[in-house]
């Protein structure tokens, strides 16, 4: 185990290594400059704000300087915000953001389980034909589209949530809900087949026959085993919610990551967008670690390979 997760941490590195070179060149590609009314500013002015941003010298160096900075935990200043250190930026921002996340995967995978455990136990029923077709239109429907209905209806109508801004734990509901949507739709599909194939097991005949109650056989046999293949699609949804509060922060105008990200993008704020790629890449890759390794907790067939990689025992 702590040779594979040395090596997994190792990967990572590397990764997120690829992941700043090549979102830093990509950057440097982006039409417009990062000042705002450039017009406006005299060729001396223009040149005193390029070399206080470092921006007079060339690409490369501009790489390492920031490489080097990174090293020693210096993410650098907002070009938007006068004189504020980019790491500082993201703090004040990252709270709205964990709390909205973390609501939508919550959210997301307890309905999920609940709606594919119910479509798979009245499987061929009007049950499972309900819950399918929730599990299809959450699939269709994206984030944005269902948070303008949910900010119209709850929030415009009916008064009872914020229609915008942050006003503490409230605001946070709709744009949750907004987000839970897409891991309800994809985990409810994947525990529905899984569990459809679990229930039709000997092993479960056998639990009937030694005289375990329905109850009994769904909760402690068969949702256990349809749970295990659920675990490893948690990463690609993480990342489904990451890329999808960007657009559900600002139609909320919630002030968080997600909107600072499509701003520093509109303005070309270039440390800004370099701070918020590295956070973004170190929390999608994190869910896949910590992914493989509620894996191998949950099925004991399954073990945590010193070469890297997951193996099957069983």
């Amino acid at each position: 185990m702590a040779k594979y997760l040395a090596k997994r941490i190792l990967y990572l590195l590397l990764a997120l290594f690829i992941v700043i070179t090549v979102t830093f060149f990509m950057m440097k590609m982006l039409p417009g400059t990062p000042f705002t009314n450039q017009e406006k500013l005299t060729a001396a002015q223009l040149t005193i704000m390029k070399k206080q941003y470092g921006l007079d010298q060339p690409v490369w160096q501009q790489y390492l300087t920031y490489l080097s900075n990174l090293l020693h935990g210096d993410f650098g200043t907002s070009f938007q915000f006068e004189n504020q250190p980019v790491i500082s930026l993201i703090s004040s921002r990252l709270q709205p953001s964990l709390l909205i996340g973390a609501q939508a995967l919550i959210i997301g995978s307890v309905l999920g389980i609940i709606l594919g455990s119910l479509a798979a136990i009245h499987y061929n029923t009007w049950v499972d034909r309900l819950a399918t077709f929730i599990s299809i239109l959450g699939i269709s429907v994206p984030s944005f589209v269902l948070g303008v209905i949910l900010q119209f209806y709850l929030a415009f109508k009916m008064k009872i949530f914020p229609i915008a801004l942050w006003e503490g734990w409230r605001s946070s509901v709709l744009p949750s809900l907004a987000l839970a949507v897409s891991p309800l739709a994809h985990i409810a599909r994947f525990t529905r087949t899984e569990m459809v194939d679990v229930l039709k097991s000997d092993y479960l005949e056998l639990a009937v026959a030694k005289g375990d109650s329905n109850w009994q056989v769904v909760t402690k046999h068969a949702l256990r085993n349809s749970l295990i293949p659920v675990i490893t699609i948690i990463g690609p949804l993480t990342a489904n919610i990451l890329t999808g509060s960007m657009v559900v922060e600002n139609i909320f105008s919630i002030p968080g990551i997600g909107e600072q990200f499509v701003k520093s993008i509109m303005t070309n704020d270039y440390p800004t967008i370099m701070g918020l790629t590295i956070l973004y890449s170190v929390i999608f890759m994190s869910m896949l670690l910590i992914t493989d390794v509620l894996y191998s907790l949950a099925d004991p067939r399954i073990r945590l390979g010193d070469t890297g990689g997951i193996e099957s025992v069983g």
